[in-house]
């Protein structure tokens, strides 16, 4: 289900004090990193993930894939940064980044 404008926003503003929690480079997705995303987005809900290529369309590629691979929302995307949300039925209040922000 798409985020709402509300939503969003209040996304974003939270996604503004996370440093990010996955780094993305030349390799792409890996076994690894994709394995990482998936544990990232369980436990934060809200992750903010940097993709270090230089090529403004591959990086756009890159964060396309990974918000499919790891069945989120993309949020936001800035530079090099994109900000990816997945709802977790059952969060951990404890690390979930949306439940310590509100």
């Amino acid at each position: 289900m798409p985020l709402s404008n509300e939503q969003k926003k209040q996304f974003k503003s939270i996604g503004h004090d996370l440093k990010p929690v996955l780094m993305v480079a030349g390799n792409g997705l890996t076994e690894g990193v994709l394995a990482e995303l998936e544990r990232a987005l369980t436990d934060h809900e809200l992750i903010k993930v940097q993709v270090k290529l230089e090529d403004r369309d591959d990086r756009r590629t890159v964060m396309d894939e990974l918000a499919k691979a790891g069945r989120a929302e993309q949020v936001q995307v800035i530079g090099k940064m994109v900000l990816l949300y997945r709802k977790n039925p059952q969060p951990n209040k404890q690390l979930s980044n949306i439940h310590r922000y509100k």
